[in-house]
């Protein structure tokens, strides 16, 4: 369980050192509950792999069950191996990977029950800032994500911030700095055509 308040670790976003990343993947392995930053808003991330840490994450959140989380991988080949990826949909994700989008796809067996729709897809991000990219990297697998928000749907853009109102249920809390809020775009790629289910920092113009 995690302590009263989550340590503040600081850390580079764009150029994170190995020791951070070691840091946070040997708790995200432990089975813990991190924040972190991104190139959106901050991120709450757990390993795939531990059933007990997404219950965590749900419950911090004060999350709907029926509402799933995200995948966060490194890069696009890591997505084909959790989602099934059209040559339609490898072009789309090929163009604004890495960057600020979540994009909807149709979720393969590797992906648990509880990540899926009741249409069986999931949404997977590649963000554009390293660290989290690196994360998920050393991991060796995807990191379960979701926004740092407070229950009321408040963002956090502060570690701070994140540690006074989560820091409870964390056990460990990267510091980026001050974060602005705006959320990834969501880009739906089901059936071979793309749309935007939600305008966020992500652009599709050239």
């Amino acid at each position: 369980m995690p302590a009263a308040a989550a340590p503040i670790l600081e850390v580079d976003v764009d150029h994170p050192s190995p020791r951070q990343v070691a840091r946070a993947v040997e708790v995200l392995e432990k089975g813990g509950v991190i924040a972190y930053p991104t190139d959106t808003y901050y991120g709450l991330g757990c390993d795939l792999n531990s059933k007990k840490a997404i219950e965590r994450l749900y419950q911090l959140k004060g999350r709907d069950r029926k509402k799933p989380l995200s995948l966060l991988c490194p890069d696009l080949s890591d997505v084909a191996r959790y989602a099934h990826v059209s040559n339609f949909a490898y072009r789309a994700m090929k163009g604004l990977t890495p960057g600020a989008f979540t994009f909807i796809l149709e979720a393969t067996r590797l992906v648990p029950e509880v990540m899926m729709t009741k249409q069986k897809q999931v949404g997977l991000r590649v963000p554009d800032a390293a660290l989290p990219r690196e994360l998920a990297k050393a991991l060796g697998r995807p990191l379960i994500t979701t926004s740092a928000t407070h229950t009321d749907g408040t963002v956090l853009s502060d570690a701070r911030d994140i540690k006074t109102a989560l820091g409870h249920g964390l056990d460990l809390i990267l510091d980026g700095g001050v974060t602005l809020n705006e959320p990834s775009t969501v880009v739906s790629l089901i059936g071979d055509t793309l749309e935007v289910l939600r305008q966020g920092k992500g652009s599709l113009e050239p």
